[in-house]
């Protein structure tokens, strides 16, 4: 009996770990952007309240219909180049077999290996060796659009509950500086711990999201006391 070596790449994961990383880092950013930029402009701790949580609610509810739709229309194209390929497996199974083998040959195997090749595995699975080979679609990194949206909603979810904790201790007077940098700390931590899962580089990837987010920030809070300084 054949010895199995199971292999676990990062790539199996691709899908909800973006979706995830996505989710989380708007909804820190987002929804403590949004409270800063009303809590600088001397708005009572209540009311930054009730915006952080109505970003939560919404924010949430967007990303996952944005998420669904999104990979719904990825999955349906997926569905109907599949369709396509059936089909000319059915009314021209020499072609494809033809089209298979040029693409193992492109790839370096001499012409009489690559039909064989081709030849086998279309014997085993013509419509996974085409769809793997010739369209790109890999079990890995096929579009699930319910899975994608759940990932997305729950991860916004828990990012934005992140600077709604920190408002519900944090003193008035303190709440924009201590909204912001707790929410870059925040930022920073899901940069790295999102760079460690894809197997990227830390640091660069946490100093991307907390920059942004700094912007962000920034940009909110300048709004807010522009506004404030108005009223």
């Amino acid at each position: 009996m054949p010895l199995v070596h199971r292999e676990r790449h990062r790539t199996s994961h691709i899908g909800w770990l973006r979706a995830s990383v996505l989710g989380a880092n708007d909804g820190i950013v987002s929804t403590a952007s949004l409270m800063v930029g009303i809590a600088a402009a001397n708005t009572a701790r209540a009311d930054v309240l009730v915006a952080g949580v109505a970003a939560l609610v919404a924010g949430a509810m967007a990303m996952a219909a944005g998420e669904y739709v999104s990979v719904s229309s990825q999955a349906d194209t997926e569905r109907a180049d599949l369709a396509k390929e059936r089909h000319e497996l059915d009314t021209a199974k020499d072609h494809e077999l033809q089209e298979l083998a040029d693409i193992y040959i492109s790839r370096g195997l001499e012409a009489p290996l690559a039909q064989e090749v081709a030849r086998q595995l279309m014997a085993h699975d013509d419509i996974g060796a085409h769809a793997r080979d010739e369209l790109g679609i890999t079990e890995a990194a096929s579009a699930r659009p319910l899975t994608a949206a759940i990932a997305s909603a729950l991860a916004f979810s828990a990012g934005a509950a992140l600077p709604l904790l920190t408002v519900l201790w944090m003193p008035q007077r303190l709440m924009v500086v201590g909204v912001s940098v707790t929410s870059l700390f925040f930022l920073t931590v899901l940069g790295a711990l999102s760079a460690r899962a894809g197997g990227a580089p830390i640091v660069k990837a946490a100093f991307r999201v907390t920059a942004w987010g700094a912007f962000a920030l920034a940009a909110t809070a300048g709004v807010g006391m522009l506004f404030g300084a108005r009223a």
